[in-house]
């Protein structure tokens, strides 16, 4: 249900929002981690737009020293239209995809300078040298309220360890976009779409593009005014003894924005997840002490 959503479930919303919903004030969503040592309430996360771009060639694999040279690669095509989405810097080269995006606002500013972050340990958190970006408040707005673009694989190319020297008939790369508040996922899938086009069109490759978008879930954002937010910032205060920062996620959890849209009613997200619980990658954990305090912040949010 994380990330890419779950079939029939906007459907089962929707038929149960005037019976299993009825009595329903608030919803409490606990499904994502802090940024810090220090306790937060999330308030957004990002959409996610998911893309699969075929390139299609020859009827069957073939001998890279028997026709290499003479013939248009598919692996080759692919890998031009992959590098033609992104710069170094992370800025999107699809025209318009940053059209939509919400201008930065002074409150929203000011939220993000007392954010508690510390740029050096999360650097040594992620195992990375340099980041993208060199303040606080840039890093934690290009992963939360801006859009971004990863590529994330290619399939039916050859990944083995060893060496292989097929000129593959068919492969499929996959990347997403991260979507934000105000990003419509028809019209985005419109301007992946046309834009990778053009971009093979430009080649002159008689091999075949397709380019599909099977996930296509969107940005979430509450009212931090709301008062289940004033319950939350009680509660941590109740059991940490500090204010919580207000946070957003980067990543995507569709099924805050269907409650959201279907109900109508106040969604919060009410984390206990540590920074360094290694979120979907390997040896990932929750502290014990985290596991503790957190059962003590859902009874205080529910007193």
């Amino acid at each position: 249900m994380e990330e890419a959503g779950s079939n029939g479930l906007d459907t089962l919303t929707e038929q149960r929002n005037m019976t299993f919903f009825s009595d329903v004030d608030y919803i409490v969503i606990s499904d994502n981690i802090w940024i810090s040592k220090k306790p937060a309430l999330t308030y957004g996360t990002r959409g996610n737009c998911y893309f699969f771009v075929e390139v299609e060639g020859q009827k069957q694999d073939m001998h890279s020293g028997v026709f290499g040279g003479s013939i248009h690669e598919a692996m080759t095509d692919l890998i031009a239209l992959l590098d033609s989405l992104v710069e170094s810097s992370g800025h999107i080269l699809i025209p318009a995809i940053n059209e939509a995006v919400a201008p930065l606002t002074e409150e929203e500013k000011k939220r993000y300078q007392g954010i508690q972050f510390d740029l050096e340990v999360h650097k040594k958190d992620c195992g990375v040298t340099k980041f993208l970006f060199d303040t606080k408040e840039e890093i934690l707005q290009h992963r939360w309220r801006y859009p971004s673009l990863s590529i994330h694989g290619i399939e039916g190319a050859f990944f083995e360890t060893g060496t292989k020297t097929v000129i593959p008939r068919k492969v499929i790369g996959k990347f997403s976009i991260r979507q934000v508040p105000n990003m419509d996922p028809s019209e985005v899938e419109k301007q992946v779409t046309e834009y990778l086009h053009k971009v093979f069109a430009e080649r002159n490759s008689p091999n075949q593009l397709k380019v599909t978008m099977p996930i296509s879930a969107k940005p979430w954002l509450a009212d931090v005014s709301d008062p289940q937010f004033v319950a939350g910032r009680r509660a941590v205060q109740t059991v940490f003894g500090v204010d919580p920062d207000l946070i957003c996620e980067g990543s995507t959890i569709p099924i805050a924005r269907n409650f959201q849209d279907v109900t109508g009613k106040s969604i919060m997200m009410l984390p206990i997840g540590g920074a360094d619980d290694g979120e979907h990658s390997q040896n990932e954990k929750m502290s014990r002490s985290n596991y503790i305090q957190g059962t003590k912040l859902f009874a205080a949010f529910f007193l």
